[in-house]
């Protein structure tokens, strides 16, 4: 399979490419052009960025993850995607941090509404894991799922080629496996490489998501994937499910944390929660946003500036004279109760995907599975199993 051959692959069809094949993928992006972008490393945290070479990705580092701690360490090998999850998500490529939604100028004449331009190039996304999938899948409902579409975040959504990775190795945070998430990419991809390191090999096992993918795969220089390469691959994904760092036991969890906004658990948490907003920032499906207009100093000219912000932050809920949620222990429950129980209600899923970034970033080392699970099994107040919440506390 080459570019010069006039191959025709279906959808699920799966080759092997090796390093080269990768810079193949990654020049036919562009020659195609898209605004690649990608894992790297820099700084001491894996960060996604625009790349244009196999050797711009993190070859032979790893990270070490676990509540308020976050390190890179290096590999005994030359892993190009030999990590975990980074502080940053595909959200502030698809949701940007700060974006603005329109301009409006005046003249002479009048006011003028200028709307803002789409991409000038569509994305690729290479390195997306399987909970990030779920995320992007998570925030396409958010976004345009309702009867009003958000137009930036659609724009910038159409003609993304997903390139995903089937995670290799698990950091200390993850629990993918308790949200039903990962570690392997079932759907929302347009390719799915496992990368191979086993006997001196350094391959990728690759498969086509979509007809783009198939298409796109039939032009590397690949060959075709025999039942050993399938194999090694299931048992990539296979090692890193079993050696998850978390766990977060969902049955019956929406209707415990519904039941519960008294518990005394919220107390105890709220006793450590800074309100630092990092684990709304970290969080690959979290959307909460401000909206503020500014004005030039003449007045002809004016913008709608959209910024991500984050229901931890106290001014989030002001409303006529007073925040409706003022301290971190109905904060901390808004959040953990929206995120794991009323995004069900809303969205028809959970809003976790069980990256482990929330407990990562933290930094006091608030534990989101062990908060989740504390709920409904200690004691309730006055002997019951929780009600209706008689303030905001």
């Amino acid at each position: 399979m080459t570019a010069a051959t006039e191959t025709r692959l279906a959808v699920g069809a799966k080759a092997v490419i090796d390093r080269d094949g990768l810079q193949a993928l990654l020049d036919a992006l562009r020659a195609r052009g898209f605004d690649v972008i990608g894992p790297t490393a820099r700084e001491g945290a894996i960060f996604y960025d625009r790349i244009a070479r196999v050797v711009d990705l993190p070859a032979g580092w790893t990270d070490r993850q676990e509540a308020g701690r976050y390190r890179l360490e290096r590999r005994g090998d030359e892993a190009l995607f030999g990590y975990a999850a980074g502080p940053h998500s595909w959200k502030r490529f698809l949701h940007p941090p700060e974006e603005r939604l329109f301009r409006v100028t005046r003249d002479a004449a009048g006011f003028t509404v200028i709307p803002e331009p789409p991409p000038a190039a569509p994305l690729a996304f290479i390195g997306v894991r399987a909970c990030e999938l779920h995320a992007i899948a998570i925030q396409d409902r958010v976004f345009q799922g309702g009867p009003f579409a958000d137009k930036l975040y659609a724009d910038r959504r159409q003609g993304l080629f997903i390139v995903a990775v089937n995670c290799g190795t698990a950091a200390g945070t993850c629990f993918c496996v308790s949200m039903g998430t990962g570690p392997r990419a079932e759907a929302g991809f347009d390719l799915a490489l496992t990368e191979l390191l086993d006997g001196g090999r350094h391959a990728f096992l690759a498969e086509a998501g979509s007809e783009a993918g198939a298409a796109l795969l039939a032009t590397l220089p690949a060959r075709p994937a025999t039942p050993d390469a399938v194999q090694a691959a299931e048992a990539v994904t296979a090692r890193t499910a079993a050696s998850m760092g978390r766990h977060l036991d969902t049955a019956g969890l929406k209707e415990r944390l519904q039941a519960n906004p008294e518990h005394p658990r919220w107390e105890v948490v709220a006793a450590r929660c800074l309100s630092c907003a990092n684990c709304t920032m970290v969080c690959p499906t979290c959307f909460c946003t401000s909206v503020s207009d500014h004005t030039d100093l003449a007045g002809e000219t004016a913008d709608r500036v959209r910024r991500w912000d984050s229901c931890f932050v106290g001014e989030y809920s002001y409303i006529h004279g007073g925040a409706v949620r003022p301290s971190p222990r109905a904060r901390y429950r808004q959040w953990l109760t929206h995120k794991l129980a009323n995004w069900i209600d809303q969205f028809g899923t959970s809003g976790c995907v069980g990256c482990g970034r929330c407990i990562a970033w933290c930094p006091v080392g608030i534990d989101i599975t062990e908060e989740a699970a504390a709920i409904g099994t200690e004691a309730a107040p006055h002997g019951g199993t929780g009600g209706a919440s008689h303030g905001n506390a």
